[in-house]
């Protein structure tokens, strides 16, 4: 079991998300179907559930499929998401997260494969928060191979199209490994607004 502090990369986040204006709101993400604002809406919405996931506290948040509605942010998000990402943190540097069965998205998993899609999460709308605001990002190294070597993994399933991810994005061998994390994920690491 390869357990990541998460802490690093919620806060690289989390200060991305302090950047956000309300004019840039309306603004286009990677996420073909989100505006900025649905793309926070869904941040804040993975963060509670998966610290919920850590916590082994299973219900109506970890039971919610995150292509049951388009998410949308409400009035505080600008408070609520920051103690979000710190309280997702927080639950996941306790080893106990990492083990057993939990459940997030509907789909229960091992906490170790849990750990794993919340670090591709994070580093990955990371990327997307980072280039929809047209500012630099460099991920948690540790989350970012966390995240990787989940979605190498996601890549050689055969069910693939049918799931969260869209068709790999081939990129060059020698590319970053965020480029190549960014491609498995299905996205373009050339990607602009």
């Amino acid at each position: 079991m390869n357990i990541v502090d998460l802490g690093p990369q919620t806060l690289i986040v989390a200060r991305l998300v302090e950047t956000v204006t309300d004019e840039q709101l309306s603004a286009p993400t990677p996420c073909p179907d989100y505006a900025l604002r649905n793309l926070l809406a869904h941040i804040l919405g993975l963060s509670v559930a998966f610290r919920d996931a850590a916590r082994k506290d299973l219900g109506p948040t970890t039971d919610t499929s995150p292509q049951a509605a388009l998410p949308d942010l409400g009035p505080d998000w600008r408070e609520q998401l920051p103690k979000a990402l710190d309280d997702l943190a927080d639950a996941w540097r306790d080893p106990a997260a990492w083990t057993g069965m939990t459940r997030a998205g509907g789909v229960d998993l091992p906490g170790e494969v849990g750990g794993a899609v919340v670090a591709d999460e994070l580093v990955i709308h990371g990327w997307d928060l980072a280039r929809s605001l047209g500012r630099p990002y460099a991920p948690d190294p540790a989350a970012l191979d966390a995240a990787h070597g989940f979605l190498l993994a996601a890549a050689e399933d055969l069910s693939r199209g049918n799931g969260i991810f869209g068709p790999v994005v081939p990129v060059p061998s020698d590319a970053s490994l965020l480029d190549r994390a960014v491609g498995l994920s299905g996205r373009d690491p050339e990607w602009r607004p």
